[in-house]
C-alpha cells in the first residue's frame, strides 16, 4: 500500500465568473491553482475577498494520464499527449492575466510513474509551467483545508475520503472545540476509478464483480480502522463523513433528483446515507447505456461511475453512518486558500 494524505483546506465557497478576454482587468490580479491528477487536469483562478475568494476563470478537462500504468509503470504516449494539450490550454489561459501567484502540482500518477519527471520536463519546456509533484500528505492535508469550512459545531472528529483516479485518500481528523482541524492519520488506497476501471473492466457492471472490488477495498479500510479504532468513535458520536470525488458528487446529484449538475446545490449538501445509497442502487440498475445518458454522468464518465462507487460502498460497510456531507471542492481550493493565507499573514508581519 503506498503512503498518501488527504489534504484540507478552508474556503469560502466559490462562484464562477466568465473568463477575461484579455489582460484588461478591474480588481486584484487573481491567485491560480493547477492539479494535474490521474484522471484529470483542472485550473482554478480566484481573487481574494474578505471571506476567502471568488473564481474568476476555471478549466477542467478529462485526460486519463494514468492509463495503462498499473500494467507498465510508465505514462503512455497517449496520455501524456492529452494531458500535454490540456496543459498549454491551461498556460494560453494563464497567459491571457496577470496572475500575482501560481501553484501548479501533480500528484498519483506523476509519483508512480518512471518518465513521470521526464514528462513534467517536457511540460516546462513546451509550456513553461513547472509543476511539483506533491507527496500523499501534502495532497491529504490541502484537501482537508479545503473542507474545514463544511464542519459544525459538535463534530469531534472527520472522516474525508477522496476517491480519485489512481488512489483513493482517507484523513482521519480530530477537530477541536476552538482550534484548527488537525490530522490524525491518513491513508493512501492504491485502488481509484481509472485503475480499478482498467483492471475490473465489465465485472463492475455485474453484482459479482462490483462486490469484488467492495470486499478488497474493505479489507484495506478494516486495516486502518483498527489502527485509529474509527468505527468505535462513530458509535460514540460526533463524527463527520465527508467525500470529496466525482463519486460522491455524483450520487448527490442523483439523490436529489437534479435535471442537471448543479455545484451550488451539491457542495457542502449533506445526505441521508441511506438516500445515498438508494441512488448508488439507481446508478448500478441503468446500465453502461443508461449511465451514457443520464445528465449526472454522460458518456465521459461511464466506466469509472461504478468502480468508485464500490470503493464508495466497503467505505460505507466498514463506516456506517447516519449522514454524508459532500463536498465539491479539493486540491484547487486548498492551494488558492493556503496563498491567500501567507500573502495576508506576510501583510500583517510586514506591518
Amino acid at each position: 500500500m503506498t503512503d498518501h494524505a488527504p489534504q484540507f483546506a478552508a474556503t469560502a465557497l466559490p462562484e464562477t465568473a466568465p473568463p477575461a478576454a484579455s489582460r484588461v482587468e478591474h480588481g486584484p490580479a487573481p491567485f491560480a491553482a493547477l492539479d494535474l491528477g490521474t484522471n484529470n487536469c483542472r485550473l482554478l483562478m480566484a481573487a481574494p475577498t474578505s471571506s476567502g475568494f471568488r473564481v474568476v476563470d476555471s478549466f477542467s478537462r478529462i485526460v486519463r494520464l494514468g492509463e495503462g500504468l498499473a500494467n507498465t509503470g510508465r505514462l503512455a504516449e497517449p496520455a501524456m499527449e492529452r494531458a500535454a494539450a490540456a496543459l498549454r490550454a491551461c498556460a494560453d489561459k494563464l497567459a491571457r492575466r496577470q496572475v500575482r501567484r501560481l501553484e501548479a502540482v501533480a500528484t498519483e500518477a506523476c509519483r508512480r510513474a518512471e518518465n513521470g519527471p521526464a514528462f513534467l520536463a517536457r511540460i516546462t519546456a513546451e509550456t513553461g509551467l513547472r509543476l511539483r509533484v506533491i507527496s500523499a500528505r501534502e495532497e491529504a492535508e490541502l484537501a482537508m483545508e479545503s473542507c474545514a469550512p463544511l464542519l459544525e459545531a459538535g463534530d469531534r472528529r472527520a472522516l474525508l475520503f477522496d476517491i480519485g483516479g489512481g488512489s483513493t485518500e482517507i484523513a482521519w481528523i480530530r477537530v477541536p472545540a476552538d482550534g484548527v482541524p488537525e490530522l490524525i492519520g491518513y491513508v493512501s488506497l492504491p485502488l481509484g476509478v481509472v485503475t480499478l476501471a482498467e483492471r475490473a473492466g465489465n465485472s463492475c457492471f455485474t453484482e459479482h464483480g462490483f462486490f469484488e472490488v467492495v470486499d478488497e477495498v474493505a479489507a484495506y479500510l478494516a486495516r486502518f480502522d483498527q489502527v485509529h479504532r474509527i468505527g468505535q468513535e462513530i458509535r460514540a458520536g460526533g463524527v463527520r463523513l465527508m467525500g470529496t470525488s466525482g463519486t460522491v458528487t455524483t450520487l448527490a446529484g442523483v439523490a436529489m433528483a437534479l435535471p442537471r449538475y448543479r455545484r451550488p446545490l451539491v457542495d457542502g449538501k449533506t445526505l441521508d446515507c441511506e438516500a445515498a445509497d438508494l441512488a448508488l442502487g439507481d446508478l448500478f440498475a441503468l446500465g453502461r447505456e443508461g449511465l451514457a445518458a443520464h445528465p449526472c454522468v454522460g458518456p465521459e464518465r461511464v466506466e469509472f461511475v461504478l468502480p468508485g462507487c464500490a470503493v464508495y460502498a466497503a467505505i460505507r460497510r466498514v463506516w456506517p453512518t447516519p449522514r454524508l456531507t459532500v463536498a465539491d471542492r479539493g486540491l484547487r481550493e486548498g492551494m488558492l486558500t493556503r496563498m491567500i493565507r501567507a500573502e495576508r499573514g506576510g501583510r500583517r508581519r510586514a506591518r
